[in-house]
């Protein structure tokens, strides 16, 4: 039961390297745990390790970025899926344009790059999805949030790894 619970068991079976991009390429734990458990479990340096989860969390934006529209158009021809789906997405859109609009490449780089939970690079790409932004607008700032997320995740691990080695 404690596997479930535990990110650093997921991967266990697997090299370092390829646990750490695992990890960050899952929306539960993206960079937010990847990064330290990179880190401080499996001491990758910091360059590798924050490299090698930058390409795990940016490989299903991608995915996503990619594929939304096109499961988009699939569903919109479903008759149970299709109006609802079309009136959503429009009012979601509707709610978007105008002044949100205006900082919307802010926003959506902030909303990654700040590593929270329930923000990152998956509800990002949603978001793009959502707010009908075009792949080669969203990539790139989904690139620089995640970029942002990576150095601040960095950052606060050897921070944290640094303040708690004092205390001992």
């Amino acid at each position: 039961m404690m596997h479930f619970i535990n990110p650093i068991e997921w991967f266990s079976a697997f090299p370092p390297e390829w646990a750490v991009f695992f990890l960050s390429m899952l929306p539960i734990t993206e960079l937010r745990a990847s990064i330290p458990i990179g880190i401080g479990v499996y001491h990758i340096p910091l360059i590798p390790n924050a490299l090698i989860a930058i390409a795990g969390n940016l490989f299903p934006s991608v995915i996503l970025l990619y594929f939304m529209p096109r499961l988009h158009d699939w569903l919109i021809e479903k008759k149970f899926f299709g109006g609802l789906l079309k009136k959503k997405l429009k009012d979601a859109e509707k709610k978007f344009s105008g002044k949100y609009a205006k900082y919307g490449a802010v926003a959506l780089i902030l909303f990654v790059g700040i590593p929270l939970p329930f923000t990152g690079a998956w509800t990002g790409s949603m978001a793009s999805f959502v707010f009908n932004i075009p792949f080669k607008k969203a990539f790139p700032l989904i690139l620089a949030g995640v970029c942002i997320a990576a150095v601040i995740m960095t950052v606060l691990t050897v921070f944290t790894n640094g303040a708690i080695s004092l205390i001992r």
